[in-house]
């Protein structure tokens, strides 16, 4: 009797040959045949569980990518600006696994310039991850004078870090180092701090 296999496990494993096949020829270079070539898959098998266009795999190995981003944990200390470096840390491509997976992110977020169907997903990521560096970033500086004007301007400059990190790690044939990621930012951070004077509040203590 032929072993029946868990179809997430399957499309798991598509969604992997296709992020391998981005990071090495490029999210254009993706076909059925590419991927049933990593996967010793049928191209039939692959359409029983995308169907017949390799639209829906591009789109199902998307929410992979993102699904894998938002579910990294880590330890998050006490200390926001601790906190700051711990979740940029995190988020960045450290490991090779995940400068492949940077890499396709980085693909689709491109072809999302002019790809109106994954046009609203990658921004609502792009939109979620600003707002998380926000909230971080009114935590670290809930002790200065900063209107919300000024924080937004510099949770903005920290994204812009990020997308750095991103991007560069693209570029590169190796991981960032997690060492050199939480030293920029930690620097950055107390630099944006020390910009701004206490609080009333705290220059009466």
């Amino acid at each position: 009797m032929p072993k029946r296999v868990d179809p997430d496990v399957r499309r798991e494993q598509v969604a992997d040959a296709v992020i391998d096949e981005i990071a090495e020829h490029g999210l254009r270079a993706v076909t059925l045949a590419r991927i049933a070539a990593r996967t010793g898959l049928a191209i039939g098998s692959i359409r029983y569980y995308f169907g017949d266009t390799v639209r829906e795999v591009m789109r199902f190995t998307l929410g992979v990518l993102m699904q894998r981003a938002v579910g990294r944990a880590a330890t998050m200390s006490d200390d926001p600006i601790t906190r700051i470096a711990d979740v940029i840390t995190f988020a960045a491509p450290t490991s090779e696994q995940e400068r492949k997976e940077n890499i396709a992110m980085v693909e689709y977020r491109v072809m999302a310039r002019t790809d109106t169907e994954l046009a609203a997903d990658v921004a609502a990521t792009s939109l979620a991850g600003a707002e998380v560096i926000r909230s971080l970033m009114r935590d670290a500086l809930a002790d200065r004078a900063i209107d919300e004007e000024a924080l937004h301007r510099e949770a903005l400059l920290l994204f812009a870090l990020v997308e750095g990190f991103s991007f560069s790690s693209a570029l590169f044939s190796a991981p960032l180092r997690e060492t050199d990621i939480r030293a920029v930012v930690t620097a950055t951070v107390l630099r944006l701090r020390d910009a701004f004077p206490p609080s009333e509040h705290e220059a009466d203590r």
